[in-house]
């Protein structure tokens, strides 16, 4: 009598268990009965039993229960008990674990066992149900058999959340997937299993399904098939045999560990090749030109290690995933190693496959991202996915520009601590690669400028009302309103399109006022060293004025306008003169009488604003005829006039060396 609480023990099976666990479990022990009874001929058949409710839509009813039936030693006293005990060691010698019956409750209703046997010199009939609760066995009848052969049949009955495909021939071939390590051992003969529906039609015998030439399962046969890998003990052989599975519909090439001829994981070949995830093509698969058969690759990993460190469900084993620090060899180091044997068997695919995958790269790399283009030469792309999105190829390539500026950093730190002297190979190898980290982040930044450029020229066009944008649209193109250096990184402005050497201003304001309040606001004012650092709030330093005017408004040339730009200009340098405006800190910005102005206003150049600078501002026109000069040399102020027409094509022209040398002039 048995006093084990069933139930939980079948909810604390947390290993990678399926629907086919306790199929192949209830196959597996009709194949150890049939080894048993040592009879010539074993055969296992598996029926079928479809719901009796038929289907609105005409399909073939679902699979709800499987008998599965042997002609082996049957459940004679010593297999009864053997069935009754948790952790049972009967089988302890061919790899029982004493636990494979439970999980047919984690998957079914009801599993109910019905055998005919001989012990004693007697023929007998028992039956009985694995119960639930606290008996393993219930329901139990012994009686006198009239039955001249052997036969056990277990129906597992009543499929609990999971299903089976309606497909005898998917179901078939799922199962011999499973099962295929005993029809591929070495010296051994696997009994005949067929699958059938309940009245013994749509007969499939699955031997036939891997022995058949035309069949769906194919050995490839390969010479060199074995790997060792270190354990904490001794060096742990492995034998690996791979398989075409042809009509794969939408399973991944996999690599299945196998323990006691059973299949206990499975773990897709592309987590270690990225090439994998696609199906592989048969052009001859029947021997001809004419048929062509997609299909998967299979791979079967046999070892000692595998048969002694299964887990009770078989469903996965007791070393670690990864890293394994108590055995000394993890699941991720075996089927690394199985999945380079497998790559050996589709070379030329592969080969093909990451050109392919290349050829992507690079055409992102072309259209997207050709700062990258030097990044790329020598990169190794084996871990990108095979059909990689713009995303993946970016964070690829940031983490391989990551890992390339980390070894630079390195090897710079040991040429700066190491007293011997570098050679000058070892000098030169280094300057170089500095320099493609360099102009990869010169090509990103010059591409970037090109961007923005693009953009500027489309805020300088009329929108799709037929009116030109507002003034405050292309001065945040060029510095956000409202803010300053203080509060703007170099990245967020682009005053480069002014003028290169406002880059390296000291302090930047962007429409704020003068001195607080409700004072004046240059829509720019810079101040600092405009051509070469002459020190922090020196008098000498120059002070930059700008005045942005809307395109297509020239009404600032008005007799009565209080918008004029030169008078702004002007009133803004004489108010800066006489200290009404503090650097951030509060501190007086010191001016001198020498101290230089420079004064820009970018605006609509149209004929009346050109008599407007000549005939009353006095002004001269740039030798480019695209702009208007003057000096007012009582303050020290230098003033330009320019057209927003000759800002883009001057930052056009500027950069266009670089946007030719760097390959980015599309």
């Amino acid at each position: 009598m048995s006093n084990v609480h069933i139930l939980r023990a079948v909810e604390n099976i947390k290993s990678n268990t399926t629907i086919y666990t306790p199929i192949i479990e209830v196959i597996v022990n009709s194949i150890q009965a049939i080894e048993a009874s040592k009879i010539e001929r074993g055969t296992i058949k598996i029926i079928a039993i479809r719901s009796k409710q038929t289907e609105s839509d005409g399909t073939l009813p679902p699979i709800v229960s499987l008998k599965i039936t042997d002609n082996g030693i049957g459940f004679t006293q010593a297999n009864r008990d053997s069935f009754d005990t948790f952790y049972s060691d009967h089988k302890i010698e061919i790899g029982g674990k004493g636990f494979g019956r439970f999980t047919c409750l984690k998957y079914f209703n009801n599993l109910q066992i019905d055998s005919h046997y001989t012990e004693n010199g007697k023929r007998l009939h028992r039956v009985f149900s694995m119960g639930k609760r606290h008996e393993i066995i219930v329901n139990e009848k012994l009686s006198p058999s009239s039955e001249p052969e052997n036969r056990t049949s277990a129906l597992l009955s009543e499929i609990k959340s999971s299903h089976l495909s309606k497909k005898l021939s998917t179901l078939a071939r799922s199962l011999t997937e499973r099962l295929l390590p005993y029809f591929i051992t070495k010296s051994y003969t696997c009994p005949i299993i067929t699958l059938c529906e309940e009245d013994d039609s749509g007969l499939i015998v699955l031997n036939d399904l891997f022995k058949s030439q035309t069949g769906l399962i194919r050995e490839i046969p390969l010479s060199n098939n074995t790997f060792s890998i270190n354990s904490k003990e001794k060096q742990e052989k492995f034998e690996v045999r791979f398989f075409k599975i042809y009509s794969p519909k939408n399973q991944k090439s996999r690599i299945s560990l196998v323990a006691h001829k059973r299949e206990v994981t499975e773990t897709a070949v592309h987590a270690y090749i990225p090439e994998f995830s696609d199906e592989f093509y048969d052009k001859n698969y029947d021997n001809t030109e004419n048929k062509e058969r997609n299909y998967i690759i299979k791979t079967y990993v046999f070892s000692e290690y595998l048969d002694n460190h299964v887990s009770l469900e078989r469903g996965s084993f007791e070393f670690q995933k990864q890293d394994d620090m108590l055995f000394g060899i993890s699941q991720n180091e075996i089927e690394e190693k199985a999945a380079s044997l497998t790559a050996t068997t589709v070379t030329n695919e592969l080969s093909a496959r990451q050109e392919k995958k290349r050829e992507d790269v690079n055409e992102y790399i072309r259209t997207h991202a050709p700062w990258h283009k030097d990044l790329v030469r020598n990169a190794d792309l084996s871990s990108l996915s095979y059909h990689p999105s713009k995303e993946e190829i970016e964070l690829f390539l940031q983490r391989e520009k990551y890992r390339i500026e980390a070894e630079i950093r390195i090897q710079i730190d040991q040429i700066s601590t190491n007293t011997a002297p570098q050679t000058p190979e070892e000098i030169t190898k280094i300057v170089d690669q500095i320099s493609d980290a360099s102009k990869n982040n010169l090509i990103h930044y010059v591409a970037l400028r090109k961007n923005i450029l693009k953009v500027f020229e489309k805020a300088l066009e009329l929108d799709e009302n037929g009116k030109y944008r507002a003034e405050d649209e292309l001065h945040n193109i060029i510095f956000p309103t409202k803010r300053d250096s203080e509060n703007t990184s170099y990245s967020s402005h682009n005053l480069w399109i002014i003028d290169e050497r406002l880059t390296f201003t000291d302090f930047i304001s962007s429409d704020q006022p003068l001195n607080g309040g409700n004072t004046e606001r240059p829509d720019l004012l810079l101040y600092g060293s405009r051509v070469a650092f002459r020190g922090e709030n020196q008098p000498s330093n120059p002070v930059t004025i700008f005045e942005f005017k809307k395109p297509g408004r020239d009404d600032f040339a008005n007799p009565s306008s209080k918008e004029d730009p030169i008078q702004q200009i002007i009133r803004y340098t004489n108010s800066i003169r006489n200290g009404a405006f503090k650097t951030p800190k509060g501190k007086q910005i010191l001016i001198s009488p020498n101290t230089p102005f420079y004064g820009y206003v970018i605006c609509e150049m149209s004929s009346k604003v050109e008599d407007w600078l000549r005939f009353e501002k006095d002004f001269k026109q740039m030798p480019d005829n695209s702009g208007w000069f003057n000096w007012a040399s009582n303050i020290n102020l230098y003033i330009e006039v320019i057209s927003w027409d000759k800002a883009l094509k001057d930052a056009n022209m500027r950069n266009k060396i670089f946007f030719h040398k760097l390959g980015i002039d599309i």
